[in-house]
């Protein structure tokens, strides 16, 4: 399609329909997957004065006629900006389920705040899932700041369990700023309402008198620029931390301690000692989680080769920021079992010959690792890695690691894969942390914020 718009363009802006037209013509290549009718299908917000596509908020203004219309920049921008996002599809983070559906919020004056995963985790626990999308002109989601999320959503059964839903970590990260970007767009639009009393439109005729109540209502309206993590809140208990009236505000406003890129969304802490590390956005948070299958046996996902080999020296940065896993040079317990079937009994690990080669051989199974007793009991520790789901149907144990075993080759491989984080760990100094540990167990919010 040309990129030329037809018809509805007056003083820079174009009709919702022309801009429906615009925005599928400008996406129809981009790596991830744009939806269609972003502007006139459901959900729209055009009513509330404003449509979230990507990063990028476009305002919308309604003429005497009623007709809503929008500024074709803006919807070129947000275009450009999609078009420009790669996307790897094998890099999956887990949006869910992490526990009962959760609750609905309220709907506010300027539309239905994006909450992408709570939109998600709705949509899919209807009877038809997503396969049935919002086709009936009702209140189901359509898309997800202008993202089609339905074609690039993996699902996976667990035997026995509720399955589990995977999006590309990319596309996490674009919904996690799509959020943020909305949220702070709303407040400030909020704030200037309140203070000048003069946000709406003027009563005159016109697409011309439109155009300039726009440039009021949209370019005067600039988000707050995220700021980096310097370590504000090292040393601090997530306990005292999190009941700190506005600290949701305050954490809103960083960036993501580890990827830099995101906005943040919660306090990562550690588990065990009860620290807080850093502002985290959700991606990288769900990326840290442990693949609990209950509290104390974990199965070793394919996430933990960027957490221990590819990425582990911001991994491990960012584990050390608690001050009682720097101090005794380990890692909490959950982590410290994934690093020991991971990584020290990599060699243990049995492989098959390929069904469809003669030439290649592929790992036995799908590794496992649980443990009995606790870091606060280090003697009577012991980690047990396992092989389940062998091709030849065998279960097999590799190695029964206890506790200070595994620690002392976490500090070994430390100190030779990371010298700078394992230089500034240890000696181990115990002597302001906490005498009472918190268990370690699995998260089961609704949320998926409680993670380690």
């Amino acid at each position: 399609m040309s990129e030329r718009v037809i018809g509805g363009h007056v003083a820079g802006l174009i009709t919702v329909g022309a801009a429906d037209a615009l925005w599928a013509g400008l996406t129809v290549g981009s790596a991830v997957p744009s939806a269609s009718a972003v502007f006139t299908g459901s959900p729209t917000l055009a009513r509330g004065g404003y449509v979230l596509l990507g990063r990028r908020v476009v305002a919308a203004v309604k003429a005497s006629g009623g007709a809503w219309s929008v500024p074709e920049m803006e919807v070129r921008r947000a275009a450009a900006e999609l078009g420009a996002v790669g996307m790897d599809c094998r890099d999956l983070v887990r949006i869910g389920p992490f526990g009962s559906a959760p609750a609905p919020h309220p709907v506010h004056d300027e539309g239905t705040l994006l909450r992408w995963r709570e939109r998600i985790a709705r949509e899919l626990q209807k009877p038809g899932g997503p396969e049935r999308a919002p086709r009936d002109g009702g209140h189901r989601l359509s898309h997800l700041a202008g993202v089609d999320w339905r074609q690039i959503l993996v699902e996976r059964p667990r035997m026995g369990m509720a399955g589990s839903w995977w999006l590309p970590r990319t596309v996490v990260r674009l919904l996690d700023t799509a959020e943020h970007t909305e949220t702070q767009w709303l407040h400030t639009a909020r704030t200037r309402r309140i203070d000048n009393a003069v946000i709406e439109p003027p009563p005159h005729d016109g697409q011309a008198q439109a155009a300039d109540a726009w440039r009021t209502t949209s370019q005067n309206l600039p988000t707050a620029p995220l700021r980096p993590y310097s370590g504000e809140l090292q040393g601090l208990v997530y306990s005292v931390v999190s009941r700190k009236p506005g600290i949701s505000r305050k954490v809103a406003r960083w960036a993501c301690a580890v990827c830099g890129t995101a906005p943040a969304a919660v306090l990562d802490h550690c588990h065990e000692h009860g620290y807080v590390r850093a502002p985290v956005c959700q991606s990288c948070n769900t990326q840290e989680r442990p693949d609990h299958l209950y509290s104390n046996d974990i199965r070793v996902a394919g996430h933990y080769t960027r957490l221990f080999d590819t990425d582990a020296a911001v991994w491990l940065r960012h584990w050390h920021r608690c001050p009682g896993c720097r101090a005794r040079a380990t890692l909490p317990l959950p982590h410290l079992a994934a690093w020991t079937a991971h990584v020290a009994c990599r060699t243990q690990r049995p492989t098959h010959r390929e069904a469809r080669s003669s030439r290649g051989r592929k790992p036995c199974g799908a590794l496992r690792v649980s443990w009995t007793g606790g870091h606060h009991a280090p003697h009577t520790c012991v980690l047990t890695v396992v092989v389940d789901f062998c091709p030849s149907g065998e279960h097999r144990v590799l190695a029964h690691v206890p506790y200070r075993e595994a620690a002392e080759q976490f500090r070994t491989w430390l100190a030779e894969t990371v010298p700078a984080v394992a230089a500034v760990a240890g000696p181990d100094r115990i002597d302001d942390l906490p005498t009472h540990f918190r268990p370690v167990i699995a998260d089961t919010s609704s949320e998926g914020q409680a993670l380690f």
